[in-house]
């Protein structure tokens, strides 16, 4: 209570997990990866501190469905993960293993482990503190944001072969990344969309090669500025949700032009996602997470 906002706001229709830190089933210890699974009414959480994966029920007011991983560095073990995806054309679950520098795999039907790739380097499938996950479902592909090599890695999501990669060298020109971390793919218009962290900005690159488009944002607090941006989402009508070091989510249209803030309070949001079947946002704050109605947030969002 007391500094927390959402504690007595109407629009939160969903809060799981405590202030405090716990590793019981429901609880959560800074988690950092959110995923829908619009088909079955479930919410996939990257509980990142407690090295695991938690499947939630939307439907049941968060109840938990099962768990995934447990620390360590075999299969099937987490460090630190950090982001999630999920491949309804291949009934995959995707999640970076950030601590290990690996992507595992697991069965979406029944949350049994398949398989893991990757370690620590910069090689074709080498990572090094992989963040952001994303399935572009139109050219069959897995985009990483393998954040402390400073790129993106592309991956086929049929064999999890290495495609190409883009960037791969910390800088601020365009096309180049300091860090990044949070990844979505606008299947409407083909692009990617991706949160340039420390650059203090969002890149839009197509999906077809990984070449830039656009960019929009510059570091500060003002509207439209940014400031450590880190987790987002695409909603309906090719908005953009992102959510900031500075404890708020901003919405921006599929051109990057403001629309509205929400007001985290003072604890800061690092991941955030959208429910296209429901009209849900989700997002990780502290150690719980919050879900809204789109719309009672952003008009017209959901219909």
């Amino acid at each position: 209570m007391g500094d927390d906002p959402h504690d007595c706001d109407a629009r939160i229709k969903i809060t799981i997990g405590t202030k405090k830190a716990g590793i019981v089933d429901g609880m959560f210890f800074s988690p950092q990866g959110l995923a829908f699974d619009h088909h079955r009414g479930l919410l996939l959480v990257v509980d990142t501190n407690n090295h695991r994966a938690q499947v939630l029920s939307c439907d049941d007011g968060g109840s938990l469905v099962s768990k995934l991983g447990e620390n360590g560095n075999g299969p099937g073990q987490f460090f630190c993960p950090r982001g999630i995806a999920i491949d309804h054309d291949h009934d995959r679950i995707h999640i970076t293993d950030t601590g290990n520098s690996r992507i595992q795999s697991w069965c979406l039907s029944d949350q049994s482990f398949l398989s893991c790739i990757g370690k620590k380097g910069s090689g074709d499938l080498e990572f090094e503190h992989p963040r952001g996950i994303a399935i572009d479902k139109h050219h069959h592909r897995i985009v990483i944001a393998d954040s402390n090599n400073h790129r993106l890695v592309f991956l086929s999501s049929i064999d999890l072969s290495f495609l190409f990669s883009v960037g791969g060298k910390r800088g601020s020109r365009s096309g180049k990344f300091n860090y990044p971390s949070g990844i979505a793919i606008d299947d409407d218009r083909h692009r990617i969309i991706v949160s340039d962290t420390n650059n203090h900005r969002v890149q839009v690159l197509s999906s077809i090669d990984g070449s830039f488009l656009f960019e929009f944002g510059s570091e500060g607090t003002q509207p439209g500025q940014l400031k450590n941006p880190q987790g987002l989402c695409i909603a309906n009508q090719g908005r953009i949700i992102v959510s900031e070091s500075i404890s708020r989510l901003q919405s921006f249209t599929h051109e990057g032009h403001l629309i509205s803030s929400f007001d985290c309070g003072t604890k800061h949001p690092s991941a955030v996602a959208f429910d296209e079947h429901r009209g849900l946002i989700a997002f990780t704050i502290d150690n719980r997470v919050r879900v809204i109605g789109a719309n009672q947030w952003l008009a017209d969002t959901f219909t």
